[in-house]
C-alpha cells in the first residue's frame, strides 16, 4: 500500500518531466514545396534593407514600375564561390545593364552587404545594389531558404537567380544543390 502511494505522488512529477510524445512534433510538412513560380508577383513589404537598417526596400513595388529585374540570390556575402565566380559573372557581363533593377539578395545585415559591395564594385560602376535580408523573410517567401546552420550558422538562401518583367516572374534559375555555380552563373541565365 505504502508503495502505490509513493508511485501515485510521484506520477505527476514524471508526467510532467516526460518529454512530448513523437506525435506532437512535426517532421514533414504534407503540403508541396512553395518555390516561386514563372508568372507569380514578388513577395510583398520592406522585407530587404540597402547601406543600413533604416533603408528598407520592397523589391515587389520597385518591380511595378521597373521594365525588368535582376535578381541574384547568394548563400553569404565574402563566401570564395559568391565573391569569386558569381558575383563578378554578372558584374562583368554586357548585359546586366540592360535591367532597370539589378540587385544582389542574402541573408546577412545590411552592414556587411554594404562592405561586400564596396569590396566587389567600389566604384558602383556595375549598377548593382547589395541588399540585405537579415531575418530571411524575402527569401523565405520565395521558398528558397536551406538549412545551412552547420556552415553558416543559420538558414541561408539557396544560389539563384530570377528575371521579373513586368512585375512578374519570366525566369528562374535555382541551383540544385543549393551552393553550387551550374546554373545561376551569368553567362547561363543571360543567354
Amino acid at each position: 500500500m505504502l508503495a502505490r502511494t509513493a508511485l501515485r505522488a510521484w506520477a505527476p512529477i514524471a508526467r510532467a518531466s516526460a518529454p512530448a510524445p513523437a506525435a506532437a512534433a512535426r517532421f514533414f510538412s504534407s503540403s508541396p514545396a512553395r518555390l516561386v513560380k514563372i508568372g507569380e508577383l514578388l513577395p510583398e513589404g520592406e522585407l530587404l534593407q540597402e547601406g543600413s537598417p533604416g533603408n528598407k526596400v520592397d523589391l515587389r513595388k520597385e518591380s511595378e514600375s521597373a521594365r525588368n529585374m535582376l535578381i541574384i540570390g547568394v548563400p553569404a556575402a565574402f563566401s570564395p564561390a559568391c565573391s569569386a565566380s558569381h558575383i563578378p559573372s554578372y558584374i562583368q557581363h554586357p548585359k546586366t545593364q540592360e535591367f532597370d533593377v539589378k540587385a544582389v539578395v542574402s541573408v546577412n545585415d545590411a552592414f556587411v552587404m554594404k562592405a561586400w559591395k564596396e569590396n566587389l564594385d567600389p566604384a558602383g560602376e556595375s549598377g548593382i545594389r547589395f541588399l540585405a535580408d537579415p531575418s530571411g523573410s524575402f527569401t523565405k517567401a520565395l521558398d528558397l531558404t536551406f538549412d545551412s546552420k552547420a556552415i553558416f550558422g543559420n538558414d541561408r538562401s539557396k544560389r539563384y537567380a530570377i528575371i521579373v518583367e513586368d512585375g512578374k516572374v519570366t525566369k528562374i534559375a535555382v541551383e540544385p544543390d543549393n551552393t553550387g555555380t551550374a546554373v545561376s552563373l551569368a553567362d547561363k541565365v543571360l543567354a
